[in-house]
């Protein structure tokens, strides 16, 4: 039977931490503040872990562990990104608690932020989080500005 008519359910992405949710545009950053990487929002973080904001595998960690890559189940690529200039730090102040290729739900813990050591070495904290592929879904983005991680919808994806 065709599907010319099956509703296409949304796919929402949780907040990655808990924090203050603020625009893509504020972010101190003209990579992500242009979205040129893609639509997203980012986040100020007040607790020491960023969780998974949806259900998928782990596409990528990068090797000095500032950001982390996953493909959602339903194929959006987010990318989370934390902190400003943080790929200096060579891993510094970050712990690694899953691997590439693991397959994560909403809220699984992927890194450790140690929040004192940053703060130490002034690292601004700001949290891009990028739909990569945003160009293949509408997007829609919750205007919530506290967030706790896990659990706080903050963007919605439909395939187009």
């Amino acid at each position: 039977m065709l599907n010319f008519f099956k509703k296409i359910s949304p796919e929402d992405l949780v907040s990655p931490v808990t924090g203050k949710m603020i625009p893509l545009d504020e972010v101190k950053d003209e990579v992500f503040a242009s979205k040129m990487m893609g639509e997203g929002v980012a986040f100020e973080l007040s607790d020491d872990i960023i969780s998974s904001p949806i259900e998928g595998e782990v596409s990528m960690i990068a090797n000095t562990l500032h950001a982390v890559g996953i493909k959602s189940n339903r194929g959006a690529e987010i990318l989370i990104h934390i902190g400003l200039n943080t790929v200096n730090l060579d891993g510094e102040g970050f712990e690694k608690l899953i691997s590439q290729g693991d397959q994560v739900k909403k809220g699984t813990p992927l890194l450790r932020v140690d929040l004192t050591k940053l703060s130490e070495l002034d690292i601004i904290l700001t949290t891009p989080m990028i739909v990569t592929n945003s160009n293949e879904f509408e997007v829609s983005i919750n205007t919530t500005v506290d967030v706790e991680a896990g659990s706080t919808k903050v963007i919605k994806l439909v395939r187009k």
